[in-house]
């Protein structure tokens, strides 16, 4: 089956943006232990997004990030303030992976529209992309701010089709996380996973078009 691909859509944290590396840019400090601190940071994040769209005690993500790095400093045993707030200003303006330019600007170049769908609050994202050089590369960003309920839900999905006038089908969505990228195919969109760590398969509705590794596999799939 041909796709006919109008609008490629990004995950933001994690897939279009190093969501490592403010713990890596102070491992120094941190020690040995950063890629654990930095998962998790990571997976508090998350936990606290699905857990507060169920509870519907909705916090913009910001927030959200803040209260993870708590948790993790205090779960590893990190009490500096200093150091807080130097990675929270690290996350406000993250780094993008280094094919994600490169990526966005060959899907541009084929004509096709190109957008940020995210958990990540308006000023956060808008941070992230300013300082990340992705701006003039993408055509919409998307965030959850507008109706305050966190992906996996469907409605942050149907945001796309409104926003962006395309077809679920017309749509290809990216992400690295699993649960993010079975979601969104179970909504309708066409998906590539990339699964940058190789971690097995989810046991969750939705099948993908394809498998990645790394932002350049998007360009790769659709030949441009």
């Amino acid at each position: 089956m041909t796709l006919d691909i109008r609008a490629c859509v990004f995950d933001a944290y994690g897939t279009l943006f190093d969501v490592n590396g403010p713990a890596r840019r102070f491992a120094d400090e941190i020690g040995d232990k950063w890629p654990a601190f930095s998962q998790t940071w990571r997976d508090k994040q998350l936990n606290y997004t699905w857990l507060r769209s169920l509870m519907g005690a909705y916090k913009d993500f910001r927030e959200v990030t803040a209260d993870a790095l708590d948790f993790a400093m205090e779960a590893n045993g990190m009490k500096d303030a200093d150091l807080r707030s130097r990675l929270l200003d690290l996350y406000n303006n993250i780094d993008a992976y280094p094919d994600a330019v490169d990526t966005l600007q060959r899907l541009k170049a084929s004509g096709r529209a190109t957008a940020i769908l995210s958990n990540g609050c308006t000023p956060m994202l808008s941070s992230g992309v300013q300082a990340s050089g992705l701006g003039p590369h993408l055509d919409h960003v998307i965030s959850v701010d507008a109706i305050k309920v966190n992906k996996p839900h469907n409605s942050v999905y149907e945001m796309v089709r409104e926003q962006m006038d395309v077809k679920p089908d017309n749509v290809l969505f990216v992400s690295s996380n699993g649960w993010d990228a079975h979601a969104a195919a179970h909504f309708g969109f066409n998906v590539i996973w990339l699964n940058r760590t190789g971690q097995p398969d989810e046991r969750l509705p939705g099948s993908f078009a394809a498998r990645g590794e790394q932002l350049a596999d998007v360009a790769d799939f659709l030949k441009c």
